[in-house]
């Protein structure tokens, strides 16, 4: 070829190059241009806007309508600073209507209560009873002389109380709050017991000594909220404190304690004053101190108040109590009061394999595993008088209707007790592990480390906890497990939430909070007819807790109201 040829050739290329550059150039151009002219991403202050899950159906009209009232909801600039995270679905398709954050990690508050109650429905059953019994090894001879020491023994039963059962709209208790114990004193009596030449020993050696979880804050362990968990656990292990003004203004206020008015020495430095002024009082008591301080004011037309405070250390306090009861009775009791523990450190590491019954905890072996579970454990033989409680489904009951953490830790240790090799927390929580697996949640959608919430380590996902109420409403306890749940504006801790009459009863949720934590997650009736389930937690706002409840109890409303809009 010539030179001449081949130049004119290498010109060609050259310029059918630049032609396909330019080309280019002004494709990425327009694309760019519209790209920047298009309206933005819808976003709400809290975070971007959801992403469509894989199966919901993004031109459902009811799933649009959804995702805009809540987006509405959130984009607001005091919710800028917290996370959210929210899963709503249908429970006849399975189908996802709503996602926000719904595989992240939330710190759930009291909503850890729902996979605990659900695994103690399904794995020891609704119809479970509790058993606290007076045992001893020595012998009883005819003049009524106990040669022996008289044990309480408790395995567990967490409403040796004046607590009414079944619950029924709001707590209700008898002035008598030791009736259980009583009872066992009043069969000691009729079984012709007149003297104990031993010790009176409370013994919850059922469960390991583990009072308290971990995470737990120092300042919930005075209270009701944080007290310390026992197989022995009488009157929700605490003392009731009530203040009342005295009869003048500048006096020191009554103050009386219920039901042991030695266990706690009170130092009260709250003065009444004159009708119309302020309430303003403290009450403090340190961990590890048997002194309560109380200062402050309290009007002279005030109506009083009730403080219920954790003792401290719950064996000791049965057995103190329980000698009283018997001395009452007029049996003689020559010993002194002890305790009897299963110390922590003596219980070996295990691994446990927990399979559902298909009916709810009674089976004597899985269909679905072809082992035999571990079967339920069995009272001592020697037993002079004994209690039993309400059926299981009552304190479950109990536990989500009002979040009651102490209960909710007693149910996560008879989890390790009854189903794994040991009540404590780990084996509670290792069985709780089992559980999950069959129920379909993943191991890396959560973590727990208590069975009440209280801990601030717990993590859980929307994801895992709708997971688990879809799970629940297919099983046979499912029934009982939805039921023990807040109705919306009806009772429990709804009871004055969603009170609208077209939101009340339409809503069965477990609600959970601690400081900068919400959450909402259970079941919705929505007005097309759906039955859907749903979880909503929000997590690190500084803000009004009635700003955040008013928010999700927004988006539970617009999850209700699915039909057209109105006009």
């Amino acid at each position: 070829m010539s030179p001449q040829r081949r130049d004119v050739g290498v010109f060609f290329v050259i310029l059918l190059a630049a032609a396909m550059f330019l080309r280019a150039s002004e494709a990425g151009f327009a694309a760019t241009s519209s790209s920047e002219t298009a309206a933005p991403p819808t976003r709400t202050a809290a975070s971007s806007s959801a992403p469509v899950p894989p199966n919901v159906t993004p031109f459902s009209p009811a799933a649009q309508r959804l995702q805009a009232r809540i987006a509405a909801l959130l984009n607001s600039p005091d919710l800028a600073h917290g996370f959210w995270g929210i899963e709503v679905a249908s429970l006849a398709t399975d189908k996802t209507l709503y996602s926000q954050n719904s595989d992240k990690l939330f710190t759930p508050a009291s909503n850890t209560k729902l996979f605990v109650t659900a695994a103690a429905l399904a794995l020891i059953g609704p119809d479970y009873k509790f058993r606290t019994t007076v045992e001893t090894t020595g012998t009883l001879d005819r003049y009524g002389r106990l040669n022996g020491d008289l044990v309480l023994v408790g395995h567990g039963d967490p409403n040796l109380s004046g607590r009414a059962l079944p619950y029924d709209g709001k707590t209700q208790r008898s002035d008598d709050a030791l009736v259980a114990l009583e009872g066992l004193a009043d069969a000691l009596v009729a079984k012709g017991v007149k003297v104990v030449d031993g010790d009176v020993v409370a013994d919850d050696s059922y469960f390991a000594f583990q009072r308290y979880g971990e995470g737990w804050s120092q300042d919930d362990l005075v209270w009701a909220d944080g007290a310390p968990v026992s197989a022995l656990t009488v009157n929700d292990n605490v003392i009731f404190v009530k203040i009342l003004p005295a009869d003048r203004a500048g006096e020191k206020a009554f103050v009386s304690l219920n039901p042991f008015a030695d266990y706690y020495r009170i130092d009260n430095r709250i003065v009444t004053t004159p009708a119309g002024t302020p309430r303003k009082f403290f009450v403090n008591r340190e961990p590890g101190s048997t002194t309560v301080t109380l200062w402050g004011n309290l009007p002279l037309d005030d109506p009083g108040a009730s403080e219920a405070l954790a003792i401290e250390e719950p064996a000791t306090f049965a057995a103190e109590l329980f000698r009283q009861l018997l001395d009452k009775r007029g049996i003689a009791i020559y010993g002194h009061e002890r305790t009897h523990h299963t110390e922590l450190a003596s219980i070996s590491t295990f691994t446990a394999t927990a399979v559902a019954p298909s009916r709810g905890g009674n089976d004597e072996a899985s269909p679905l595993s072809g082992i035999s579970a571990h079967p339920l454990k069995t009272e001592q033989p020697i037993t002079l008088a004994s209690y039993e409680s309400r059926p299981l489904a009552d304190d479950v009951r109990v536990i989500n209707k009002i979040s009651q953490n102490l209960h909710a830790e007693i149910l996560l240790r008879l989890l390790g007790r009854e189903r794994g090799n040991a009540g404590t927390v780990e084996g509670g929580l290792e069985v709780l592990r089992q559980f999950l697996t069959q129920a379909g949640v993943a191991s890396d959608q959560y973590v727990f480390f208590d069975g009440s919430g209280l801990s601030r380590q717990n993590l859980v996902t929307p994801q895992a906890i709708v997971q688990l109420l879809r799970y629940a409403s297919s099983q046979p306890w499912g029934a009982a497990y939805k039921a023990s749940f807040p109705v919306a504006g009806v009772d429990g801790s709804l009871s004055e939430r969603l009170t609208a009459p077209r939101l009340q009863k339409r809503v069965t949720a477990k609600t959970g909070s601690l400081s900068g934590v919400r959450a909402l997650s259970g079941y919705a009736a929505t007005e097309s007819g759906q039955s859907v389930v749903f979880s909503i937690m929000s997590n690190n706002l500084n803000l009004p807790a009635k700003r955040v409840t008013d928010t999700i109890d927004g988006i539970v409303e617009a999850i209700v109201e699915d039909g057209p809009a109105k006009n």
